[in-house]
């Protein structure tokens, strides 16, 4: 349940709250969440609140959001393991348009770009990849 008075924020909470309830396969990949009505009524939140949750998820890559339509577990896709080596750095950042397009990446999920100590550079859409040495 969400605490007002807790240490965390109510958005962060209610994103927590969502968050599990993905992971733990309650909501599956495709399923379409609760309606922000219904999460405001349940929760006893604002609208604002509940929308900045979902923007929350959705920079995560966890939601998907179609403005008619609602939010949407976004499937998860098999990540790729990249793998750093001596020298090599990692940063993220949000994409430009023409990188999203190219590399199918969501809205608002970032790009992780791989600088490698050659003097390569390296894209990836953050929601598929994981960083390992």
């Amino acid at each position: 349940m969400i605490d007002p008075d807790a240490d965390q924020a109510i958005v962060e909470q209610l994103a927590d709250l969502l968050r599990d309830r993905i992971r733990s396969g309650d909501l599956a990949p495709g399923a379409l969440l609760p309606g922000e009505a219904r999460l405001t009524e349940e929760y006893g939140l604002s609208r604002t609140a509940v929308q900045q949750a979902m923007a929350l998820l959705r920079t995560e890559g966890l939601v998907s959001i179609d403005p008619t339509r609602g939010a949407f577990v976004c499937t998860s896709e098999p990540a790729e393991t990249v793998t750093l080596l001596k020298g090599d750095t990692v940063s993220a950042r949000l994409p430009t348009p023409v990188e999203q397009r190219e590399l199918g990446a969501g809205d608002g999920v970032p790009v992780l770009v791989v600088f490698r100590a050659d003097g390569s550079r390296e894209l990836y859409s953050a929601d598929r990849v994981r960083v390992g040495r």
